[in-house]
């Protein structure tokens, strides 16, 4: 079994449109808030759980989807990106399987992603 801080290592660089490979999994009543565009993959916050869409090989029509339930999380902390040599806001995650820490790069709202989770797991 691989390492959860190895899987779950992902750099969310901007908000995108929500892909299909997202779309074709939501169960009913869920609604996804927002999505972020990573270096190859897409991740979509929902208002039930984290979703990631990690392409894979060559051709990346192999993917492979993660997905975190906010029920899970028992506890997380943000820290926005400063002003000057701060490139990258974090996002750290503790879960019932251990935690994690996302990257997200300067521009994307760390306070609208705080605002999300909370509202979702408070």
């Amino acid at each position: 079994m691989a390492n959860l801080n190895e899987i779950m290592n992902w750099t969310f660089i901007a908000e995108t449109s929500i892909p299909n490979e997202i779309k074709d999994i939501l169960i009913e009543g869920e609604e996804v808030e927002v999505a972020y565009k990573t270096i190859r993959d897409v991740a979509a916050v929902t208002n039930k759980r984290i979703i990631v869409a990690d392409k894979q090989g060559i051709t990346g029509k192999k993917v492979e989807v993660y997905s975190l339930p906010f029920k899970s999380i028992v506890m997380y902390s943000s820290e926005n990106a400063g002003k000057v040599l701060d490139f990258n806001a974090e996002l750290q995650l503790w879960t019932r399987a251990g935690n994690f820490k996302l990257n997200l790069k300067k521009g994307i709202d760390i306070r609208k992603l705080d605002r999300i989770i909370a509202t979702h797991i408070l």
